[in-house]
């Protein structure tokens, strides 16, 4: 009995530090965001972190004092918690599947485009006007497009051409490509030679306060910039969840034995 126990307090141990990597990345979720005046999924990811902490720490208690109904409580929560996790791993591949990024003929950067993401993706910066009301209103005083305007290396529009945008400055701090503006600046572009080439065209404005800020490649843009930050949280959380299961399976074994031998012994 006392030898499952170890285990088991081991295996709890062990949950605790793999929820710290579930924690921290909600976390980074809600300060990585700033720069794209974003919050999608602020904090889900952190307080689902947090329980698994907390169950985990419960287990972990039970383990070491031989308190069973807390056992029981880690097991029946932690497979609870473990599948919200899967749950919300398949439904962050699902919607960050698609892109909106497309090439440009001779551009280091890609353009955006809001028709390449998933449903989900475009109703978050389309189906409420005042989400991107308060969105535009952020980048409009945020440094990702004064910091592009501040830059001294591009001394002509070729270099300018052979940078490598961010998803954000590329969408909302110049005009789409097709446009056929000339370059001046960074965030300077003199009057359009296809000015029907595309409905963002006649969006542009050269007032550093406006810019693309109202364009549909700037909604695109924020959307890759935030499914660039999901993918990189998700190898964190993949990393996890099998952690998290193959522990949940160690302990559940532990458990059973440790029954076992009670049963036993009790009648022995």
């Amino acid at each position: 009995m006392a030898v499952s126990n170890n285990i088991t307090a081991c295996v709890t141990l062990l949950t605790l530090i793999c929820a710290v990597p579930v924690i921290a990345s909600g976390i980074w979720f809600a300060s990585a965001q700033g720069d794209e005046c974003a919050r999608l999924a602020r904090w889900p990811v952190a307080i689902l972190g947090g329980l698994l902490l907390l169950t985990a720490l419960a287990g972990f208690v039970g383990a070491y004092w031989n308190r069973r109904r807390l056992l029981a409580f880690y097991l029946f929560s932690m497979a609870a918690l473990v599948v919200l996790l899967i749950a919300l791993l398949v439904f962050a591949f699902a919607v960050t599947r698609g892109s909106g990024a497309y090439p440009v003929l001779g551009r280091a950067y890609d353009d955006y485009r809001l028709d390449g993401f998933s449903m989900w993706l475009r109703g978050y910066v389309s189906d409420d006007p005042g989400r991107w009301e308060k969105i535009k209103g952020c980048l409009a005083v945020s440094n990702t497009c004064k910091k592009l305007a501040r830059q001294g290396s591009f001394v002509n529009a070729e270099q300018f051409y052979q940078s490598h945008l961010s998803p954000l400055q590329s969408g909302c701090c110049k005009p789409p490509s097709v446009c056929g503006f000339s370059y001046v600046s960074p965030t300077v572009w003199t009057a359009p030679a296809r000015p029907a080439a595309d409905p963002d065209c006649g969006l542009w404005s050269n007032d550093q306060g406006q810019l693309c800020y109202e364009c549909e490649s700037c909604k695109a843009g924020l959307l890759e910039a935030l499914r660039d930050q999901w993918h990189k949280a998700n190898i964190a959380l993949v990393v996890a969840t099998v952690c998290l299961v193959i522990l949940y399976l160690i302990g559940c074994s532990a458990y059973k034995n440790a029954q076992a031998a009670a049963f036993f012994r009790h009648y022995k």
